[in-house]
């Protein structure tokens, strides 16, 4: 979906206000749905890569991020598949399985661990856990009330925040912030802190810096004409990274998040790239959704995140 513009910090009040007993009711429903299901607790080690708010806060790249980490422990990941239509539980096969059957998300971790798509986390933990899984990671789920959890991690953007503070529908909030971090082991900060996430969090939790990064490849665009493309949860940001890294963006594409493109407009993209004789540029997570007929056509821009204070998150990671 897309975000409304009074869910931003700085956006129309009144919107919100209006939506407040909405908000009350989505916030208790919440809390009690977590009340009354009493977790599975799997005989390995969970840990959750989640978010506060709907929409994109860099969950995949912490979940990428806390596999190589953990590698040794022979992560899985879980994962509940936002955009396809399988429920699982299901081992995902990139070379088979398409974003339309399993989402975008499930086909990038499993170039990095073995993945599963569960729309039941506890289920597809136990597929996991047969198939060998020393560890689960969680791409998502921090609120998901079934699978006990032996560290949550909460990633918040340093851009973008919490939004104006509400809760689903008057914000972008999936539950109060004090709420989440009752059950929060850490908040993992994506990016400069430019709305106050450290003043948000008030010392309740540690913080823990990040920063998605491009990778070394990423440098082949700078000074090259670029028609940049995107439908991730803030595309903005995905095009900010092209221009600092010195790319010249001829010109730019935003779709809402996780946008199943057809091959009419992959077409239609690729073709405007090729007449603005500009390098159609996209992100991992939108080249999985396009037509597999046009996904070599397209350049990606790699990113991954990095930790400030590596040792802090090694402290984190020592608890299990």
């Amino acid at each position: 979906m897309k975000e409304p513009k009074f869910w931003k910090r700085d956006g129309n009040p009144w919107p919100a206000r209006v939506l407040l007993p909405a908000e009350g009711i989505y916030a208790l429903a919440t809390a009690f749905r977590r009340w009354r299901h009493l977790p599975y607790r799997p005989p390995v080690p969970v840990v959750v890569a989640g978010g506060l708010t709907l929409g994109g806060s860099g969950k995949t790249p912490l979940a990428l991020a806390l596999s190589e980490h953990l590698a040794a422990r022979q992560p899985h990941f879980v994962t509940r598949g936002y955009g396809g239509r399988t429920k699982g539980p299901l081992r995902v096969d990139g070379s088979r399985h398409t974003a339309a059957e399993v989402g975008d998300e499930p086909l990038l971790l499993a170039r990095k661990a073995p993945t599963w798509v569960a729309r039941n986390r506890a289920a597809g933990a136990r597929a996991a856990i047969e198939a060998g899984a020393g560890m689960v990671i969680l791409d998502d789920g921090f609120q998901n009330p079934f699978l006990a959890k032996d560290l949550a991690l909460l990633a918040i953007d340093g851009e973008g925040g919490i939004g104006n503070g509400h809760v689903f529908p008057a914000g972008p909030l999936r539950e109060p912030l004090s709420f989440a971090l009752r059950r929060a082991a850490a908040v993992i900060r994506i990016g400069d802190d430019l709305v106050g996430v450290e003043r948000l969090v008030g010392g309740r939790r540690p913080i823990v810096p990040a920063r998605l990064v491009p990778t070394p490849e990423a440098a082949a665009l700078a000074g090259q004409r670029v028609f940049a493309f995107s439908g991730i949860g803030r595309p903005e940001k995905f095009f900010a990274s092209l221009r600092a890294i010195g790319a010249q963006l001829v010109t730019t594409r935003a779709f809402p998040d996780h946008h199943p493109y057809t091959a009419t407009e992959a077409g239609g993209l690729l073709g405007e790239a090729a007449q603005m004789n500009a390098v159609a540029v996209t992100t991992a997570k939108d080249q999985v959704r396009l037509p597999r007929a046009a996904q070599g056509h397209v350049t990606v821009l790699e990113i991954k995140l990095v930790f400030a204070e590596s040792r802090a998150l090694e402290d984190l990671l020592a608890r299990l």
